[in-house]
């Protein structure tokens, strides 16, 4: 262990989408509404990840262009992520967007 691990932060794309909970194969009556759960936590994850994507690339727009390219961001990809809508995980499809946009520097 170096001493730096206790600064490391978890990833937070491991961090995985709510599943759905299993069907039962018979419903009592005082039974909670499964479905309804599983929204709610579902929405309630989609909120907590674009939060965490405000609190982390927002600020960065405050930098100057060439620091973010230093940083491998562009501060349009930044702004696109952050209109996105709620359903969308914004950090993971501006990794996508990124990484699309690496490869066609190669070719």
């Amino acid at each position: 262990m170096s001493q730096y691990e206790p600064l490391r932060q978890p990833n937070s794309v491991a961090e995985k989408r709510p599943t759905p909970p299993p069907q039962p194969d018979f419903f009592m009556p005082a039974m909670p509404p499964l479905g309804l759960i599983h929204k709610l936590e579902t929405k309630w994850w989609e909120y907590r990840r674009r939060r965490q994507f405000r609190q982390r690339f927002m600020p960065l727009l405050a930098k100057d262009d060439h620091m973010l390219e230093d940083m491998n961001h562009r501060r349009d990809d930044i702004l696109w992520a952050s209109r996105l809508p709620l359903k969308e995980d914004a950090e993971q499809t501006l990794e996508k967007r990124r990484a699309s946009r690496k490869a066609a520097q190669r070719r």
